[in-house]
């Protein structure tokens, strides 16, 4: 039987395979991100100046950037940074979507009408220009990184919000426990909230990947951590004045970006076909 022809009998499609591929590999970089020492071969940040610009060897898997610091290494330690970024930016946004477009859906129509009409016209802007904006205004640093990425993500979530919990507020299980005598308050934290964190929380699988590509060209830009963090972004910086002689120091960090963001892409775009009840 070749491998074809049991797929066909698991009615196992190729994007199922692309979703848990996805998955596994988030899982490792997440172990890498979590453990980096025990994946990292050299300290990210020991200097060799006479290793300088090594390339990808036995010793050096990655090769060696200008100032003879092990490739692999930082880039396994820049997971954590890289990911956690994304991931702090991503909840935040969540959160404070969730607080402010439920607040909006159950407001007053002009409050509603105001709320919504400043939301679009920050949704006119592309997010990165916004969080450029916002990090060039708070100066660098993880943090700084993580709120300029928040802010420009978070209209998103609050439209989100806005519009389910409109929807979910008139749905026949929110009116029964109203006639039941269930309170506004109470309604809303039991049955209509737990909806509207459920869609968001599908919109955030696939903010995580835009969230760690903004904060990584935010780090290219300058904007990010500093010198010597270990940083995807950070290293992709470093190494594109040399990407003709020592293709290896922005290559993998480059690398390591674009596979990670694409792994969350995959997963999160799965998990809202899925969520809105489309074959994945």
């Amino acid at each position: 039987m070749t491998v074809v022809e049991a797929m066909r009998r698991r009615r196992v499609r190729p994007r199922d395979v692309a979703f848990w591929v996805a998955v596994g590999f988030l899982g490792v970089v997440a172990l890498v991100a979590l453990f980096p020492g025990l994946f990292a071969t050299h300290d990210p940040l020991q200097t060799d100046v006479r290793a300088a610009l090594l390339p990808p060897s036995a010793e050096h898997l990655f090769g060696t950037d200008q100032s003879g610091r092990d490739v692999y290494s930082r880039v396994i330690y820049g997971a954590g940074p890289s990911v956690g970024i994304g991931l702090l930016a991503t909840s935040l946004a969540l959160i404070v979507g969730l607080v402010l477009g439920a607040l909006a859906g159950v407001a007053p129509r002009v409050i509603d009408t105001i709320a919504m009409r400043i939301t679009d016209i920050v949704l006119a802007f592309p997010e990165f220009l916004i969080a450029l904006i916002v990090v060039a205004l708070l100066g660098p640093g993880h943090l700084n990184v993580a709120i300029a990425v928040t802010i420009a993500a978070v209209p998103v979530y609050i439209r989100l919000a806005r519009t389910n919990t409109r929807t979910l507020r008139l749905a026949e299980h929110v009116e029964a426990a109203r006639i039941l005598g269930v309170g506004p308050v109470r309604a809303f934290v039991r049955h209509v909230a737990p909806g509207v964190l459920g869609s968001l929380s599908v919109l955030a699988t696939i903010g995580i990947g835009s969230s760690i590509l903004a904060a990584a060209g935010l780090s290219f830009l300058g904007l990010g951590p500093t010198e010597p963090t270990a940083e995807w972004g950070l290293m992709l910086s470093g190494g594109r004045n040399v990407i003709g002689s020592a293709w290896w120091v922005a290559v993998f960090p480059g690398l390591a970006i674009s596979l990670t963001v694409i792994a969350a892409t995959v997963v999160g775009r799965t998990l809202r076909a899925r969520a809105d009840g489309v074959q994945a």
